[in-house]
């Protein structure tokens, strides 16, 4: 039985004396005592810290609290029993919820995260789903460096699978995406070429070695007697590796077409990568061994190719190898979790990116010195600032005066300013980047205009900080 959860939310789940109860946060004697905090997944070590997807705190002997936190994903509470569902949610009745804070005093230094709430407690207004995919899509097609997108999902492929329906399945287009945009970077290089069998009839001549059994049963049987069957050597794009990815790409076709719902505004960016790929894979047959694709010997210089036939295989995998099984509502996945934080911030990098094309050298991404990591530095002269993203709504209506003191401080290290190329006691600008689901999205990201609308937005308390909201796409 699922247990869900909106992102910043928190539940109490309780023992009953019910052998099945049929509210699910009611769990039985037997079930409860299986509730242990150690069996959490553990997401990432970050500077010396655990990080959990989400919290689990004992209040009493008959009660548990799960705390969701700004990760969505699934991933067994009860192995094989109860799982835990956080959907990829930023709404209204959050926003409304954080109008209650708005007027924080100035002077309030213990002010830090945002507390969780339970969802029956927040306003009765309506949801707005971000859409996490496309963002997904974005990023991975702008042409960002291959190690800024490696940690956003956590997957654990070898646990135990979760029944879900399609509709919950949020890792499917996650997996598939992906795989569309390594075969993209696969045939903008172009298919690789190797020496691969052949084994089939040849006419009045022997090509290779003689299938000696495979001969008798195909042509001596029915008198084809002009047929040889023979294995032969053959160089060029059908190969094990390119047939395997052909059939792989087959599937993730069929998977498309059968829940366009899983790509909602996203089609045409999805189709525009299938009709790249495509035509690459015209003349490669589909027809393969799954045992084979273990043979394969992997070339440095075609590094993608290996990460996209495990990608593949995990795609065959859970369809059972069956193409019909791309149409089937009800599925299973394996515990994964999405780092949403860090999807925010590639988000962003790749807007003002992109709309800084002749500036990118002056905008440096996780600018690192004596262990801290800047999520955005601006060096061109007359534009300097420090950008921390901050993946909170609480930005919305006050501040965290502990991301103030992070931004602050790195704005006086000494490194960043002599990347700055500041000499005297210049003060930098400070901007924290926070999430918007009302702010316009079509606002130009150009250096000039973020300058100039951040102007507008001054943190009250604090000099030279500033804060601005920024769009994201939603469903």
């Amino acid at each position: 039985m699922k247990i869900l959860l909106t992102e910043h939310a928190y539940v109490e789940i309780s023992r009953c004396i019910d052998e099945d109860p049929t509210d699910p946060l009611l769990i039985n004697e037997n079930l409860f005592t299986e509730i242990k905090e150690e069996n959490i997944r553990l997401f990432k070590r970050e500077r010396g810290v655990n990080v959990y997807p989400f919290l689990l705190e004992q209040k009493n002997e008959n009660i548990f609290q799960l705390k969701a936190d700004y990760y969505v994903g699934i991933d067994w509470l009860i192995k094989d029993k109860k799982f835990i569902q956080v959907e990829p949610k930023i709404n209204t009745k959050i926003t409304a919820t954080f109008e209650a804070i708005s007027n924080a005093p100035e002077s309030d230094e213990q002010q830090t995260e945002p507390k969780q709430w339970a969802p029956n407690k927040l306003p009765d207004v309506e949801y707005v789903e971000v859409d996490y995919l496309k963002m997904l899509l974005d990023i991975m097609s702008a042409g960002l460096p291959k190690q800024y997108t490696d940690n956003l999902v956590s997957i654990d492929w070898y646990s135990s699978q979760i029944p879900i329906t399609q509709k919950e399945d949020h890792l499917t287009p996650f997996i598939v995406v992906q795989f569309l945009q390594l075969l993209k970077i696969i045939v903008q290089k172009g298919l690789k070429k190797t020496y691969y069998k052949v084994r089939k009839n040849v006419t009045n001549k022997v090509k290779g070695k003689i299938l000696v059994g495979a001969h008798i049963k195909k042509n001596v049987f029915k008198n084809y007697l002009t047929q040889t069957y023979c294995e032969y050597q053959a160089f060029g794009q059908n190969n094990i590796e390119n047939r395997f990815l052909k059939k792989v790409l087959t599937f993730a076709e069929s998977y498309i077409e059968n829940n366009i719902l899983c790509f909602a505004g996203n089609m045409n960016a999805v189709k525009n990568l299938i009709n790249y790929c495509r035509p690459a894979f015209e003349h490669i047959d589909n027809d393969i061994d799954g045992d084979h694709i273990k043979q394969v010997r992997y070339n440095p210089f075609f590094k993608e190719y290996k990460e996209a036939i495990n990608t593949g295989r995990h795609i065959l995998k859970r369809f059972a190898y069956n193409i019909t099984q791309t149409s089937s509502e009800c599925k299973t996945t394996p515990p994964f979790w999405i780092d949403m934080p860090r999807l925010f911030e590639l988000y962003f990098y790749m807007h003002i990116l992109n709309a800084n094309s002749a500036d990118k050298n002056h905008i440096h991404y996780q600018f690192s010195t004596h262990g801290n990591s800047l999520d955005l530095l601006i060096s061109k002269p007359g534009y300097q600032m420090v950008i921390d993203i901050k993946y909170k709504l609480h930005y919305l209506h006050g501040q965290v005066h502990q991301d103030i003191r992070q931004v602050a401080g790195y704005a006086r290290l000494k490194k960043v300013r002599r990347q700055l190329d500041l000499e005297d006691d210049q003060n930098i600008d400070c901007l924290i980047i926070y999430p918007d689901i009302k702010a316009s999205a079509s606002f130009d990201y150009s250096l000039s205009q973020l300058q100039n609308k951040m102007r507008l937005n001054p943190v009250a308390a604090y000099y030279k900080v500033y804060k601005l909201g920024f769009s994201l796409p939603t469903i």
